[in-house]
């Protein structure tokens, strides 16, 4: 074959067929290159097998930051095709360059477990990602299909993230928790502190202290409210048992700061042995210098003025019930309720007067003679009591002891009562009579509250429990002998 004829064949092919004298994929792939001699001093040059253009090694990060953005890079206008320029722009031999796509070129090979435990590379794949920010702010990354600002402060966070636990500090987002945690648990400590406080103060207010723990110089309430009984009952349940009343005497009496007592009586009587015991009380209070003066209320009749008597001072109010001196022993007879409902009893007894008092049958000649005598001793005591702690005679007591009750008008005349006045000016009078100058710090040792009820002994939370623990004088077999 004549090499002319084949190059002006070729020749006239290239003029018919333009189009065949080009690649099909006509696109610039990112030239890498392999190995690079660090001794030259140019810069390396190669070209790109699918375009005829000369490209930088040293640009190739910027272009491939070009193609992400989908920016197509400036072409060079092709020179024409002739045997000397192919020859030209043919490679000479050397080192063979490797074509790495740019998802890889970006991050990296995966199949490498050293390169993602390695802090370098993962600091090489934040470095990639930041070249993928444009000027704007803006983000195009074709993997994680969102773009903007948004995305800045994300990789941000990541990178603050990523520092604190390389170093092993807390991150500032978990120190902030664990220190509004801190304060939350501070707060539900306090808040369990105020309500036991608030809770001990209430409780000792309902005991009477009313916040004069530590005060010097007081005076002493006592409440004598009820039915009066030896029993142990607590206030506020219609009884006021000698026991509690006698206590709370004792105790008034053995605190130094306590200078007097005021016994504010509410009470139509009651048991004369119960009252004969708080009067001993009195007695021994008074042998130690702690004046007791009385503040009647609605009643304080029969046993509530058996105690009145020896104290060292009464006040009344112009309309109280008072008086009643003297005894009383009750007897209830339903024998004939038994005969009628067909009910007969054997009683087998070892003295005549065993019986005595059984409803059912009364009482004989001889039992009521000898009731009687029991009544006289416990008046003549009542009567003795009298006398003494109001300084008047027998006789003049007798005079007025024939069981009627006065208002607080009559018996201020006829000397059963000193003075007019409500509670607060009996307390006055009490600090008077101990010596206190200022007004007085008081204390109310048996009122009844809430907290004495709550905290009282369990057989005594109900009225029927009440009832039961009085029931042995309110239903006696032997009567019920009252003062």
């Amino acid at each position: 074959m004549n090499p002319d004829n084949s190059d002006s064949e070729d020749k006239n092919n290239d003029e018919e067929h333009p189009e065949s004298s080009t690649p099909e994929n006509v696109g610039p792939e990112i030239p890498v290159q392999k190995d690079s001699n660090p001794d030259s001093g140019a810069p390396d040059v190669s070209t790109s097998k699918s375009g005829s253009f000369e490209i930088e090694k040293g640009s190739e990060t910027e272009l491939s930051a070009e193609f992400e953005k989908g920016i197509e890079p400036e072409r060079p206008l092709e020179a024409e095709k002739s045997p000397d320029s192919k020859k030209e722009n043919e490679p000479e031999s050397g080192p063979e360059l490797e074509i790495i796509p740019v998802s890889e070129k970006v991050s990296g090979p995966a199949s490498s477990p050293e390169a993602e435990k390695s802090p370098e590379s993962e600091a090489s794949t934040r470095d990639t990602v930041d070249n993928e920010v444009s000027d704007s702010g803006r983000v195009n990354n074709p993997n994680s299909g969102t773009s903007g600002p948004g995305r800045e402060s994300e990789k941000q966070a990541f990178k603050k993230e990523n520092t604190y636990m390389n170093t092993g500090s807390p991150s500032p987002g978990i120190s902030g928790k664990k220190k509004r945690n801190h304060l939350s648990y501070i707060a539900l400590v306090f808040g369990l502190l105020f309500i036991i406080g608030f809770s001990i103060v209430a409780i000792f207010y309902g005991f009477g202290f009313k916040g004069d723990l530590g005060a010097s110089e007081k005076v002493a309430v006592i409440y004598v409210q009820g039915t009066m009984l030896t029993g142990n009952i607590p206030s506020g349940f219609g009884y006021a048992t000698s026991e509690q009343i006698s206590e709370n005497i004792r105790e008034a009496v053995e605190d130094e700061q306590i200078k007097a007592i005021v016994l504010r009586v509410n009470s139509g009587g009651g048991s004369p042995a119960a009252a004969q015991e708080i009067i001993e009380e009195i007695k021994k209070a008074r042998k130690e210098g702690v004046p007791i003066v009385v503040s009647m209320g609605d009643v304080a009749a029969s046993a509530a003025y058996y105690i009145s008597a020896p104290t060292d001072y009464i006040m009344a109010n112009p309309s109280t019930t008072t008086g009643s001196i003297g005894v009383i022993w009750t007897f209830q007879n339903l024998s004939a309720y038994y005969e009628d409902e067909g009910v007969e009893f054997y009683i087998a007894k070892s003295g005549e007067y065993k019986d005595m008092g059984g409803p059912w049958r009364g009482l004989t000649d001889d039992e009521k003679e000898y009731a009687d005598r029991i009544i006289l001793e416990n008046y003549d005591s009542f009567i003795s009591s009298v006398a003494e702690g109001r300084n008047l005679s027998k006789n003049d007591v007798k005079s007025l002891a024939d069981g009627r009750v006065y208002t607080g008008i009559k018996a201020k005349e006829l000397g059963l009562v000193d003075e007019f006045g409500n509670l607060y000016d009996a307390i006055d009078k009490a600090a008077e009579l101990a010596g206190i100058k200022e007004e007085p710090r008081v204390v109310y040792m048996n009122r009844a509250s809430l907290s004495s009820l709550l905290l009282g002994s369990e057989e005594a939370v109900n009225s029927q429990s009440v009832s039961k623990l009085a029931s042995y004088y309110e239903e006696s077999p032997y009567g019920k002998l009252t003062a």
